[in-house]
């Protein structure tokens, strides 16, 4: 069984996760996968008491959890950190030319994951960014952020931590229906998305 009583549950990224939790309660969990997650461990482990938090933030990048992950992460004291963070780091390269190279990407990723190995004996669940074709999307933002993709994929296996593969699981979804069904706009998922998020990250996180 992988979770522990007692265990408290962190998800942290930008509007992916955040999905309009209400920032004046510490307590919310927005409306998307966190929620269905936290639904779905609480249905299985009732005698657990588990915690969960939210701490996404609309529009983050990584620099911002370096700035915030004291206060968002480190001091919750979480058995189970779970980030997703990155289509920020490329999306704002095309819509305000503020670029951040996979060079800086990776290094802000280490240290978050660094600060928590430090201070905390956490299990680390990294979740890939995606973005899928959809019409309105009107460049290709896989040579930005397949290079992240990629770091992501490479410090879960550096640092011993659960991978949820989102890319790869978000293009075969959308060979059974058309990406906008996951994800309107490409980036933010639907709802029937963020059900496939939480299968995936139940499955990463040894809950069959």
């Amino acid at each position: 069984m992988p979770f522990k009583s007692n265990d408290v549950i962190l998800f942290i990224g930008d509007s992916i996760t955040d999905v309009g939790r209400d920032y004046r309660d510490p307590g919310s969990l927005g409306h998307g996968y966190p929620l269905m997650v936290a639904a779905k461990l609480g249905m299985l482990y009732p005698d657990k008491n588990l915690t969960f938090y939210n701490r996404g933030i609309n529009g983050h990048r990584t620099i911002d959890l370096v700035r915030r992950w004291e206060k968002d992460c480190i001091a919750l004291k979480p058995s189970w950190v779970s980030i997703y963070i990155g289509v920020n780091d490329t999306w704002r390269r095309y819509n305000y030319g503020e670029e951040t190279t996979a060079e800086e990407y990776e290094r802000n990723y280490r240290l978050l994951l660094d600060r928590t190995r430090e201070a905390l004996d956490a299990q680390l669940i990294l979740i890939e960014p995606f973005v899928l074709p959809v019409e309105g999307l009107d460049r290709d933002w896989g040579e930005d952020l397949n290079p992240k993709i990629d770091v992501v994929r490479k410090l879960a296996r550096e640092y011993g931590a659960q991978l949820v593969p989102l890319d790869r699981l978000f293009a075969a979804a959308s060979m059974k229906a058309a990406p906008a069904y996951w994800a309107g706009d490409g980036v933010h998922p639907s709802s029937a998305g963020h059900a496939l998020i939480t299968e995936a990250w139940l499955q990463a996180a040894g809950v069959r």
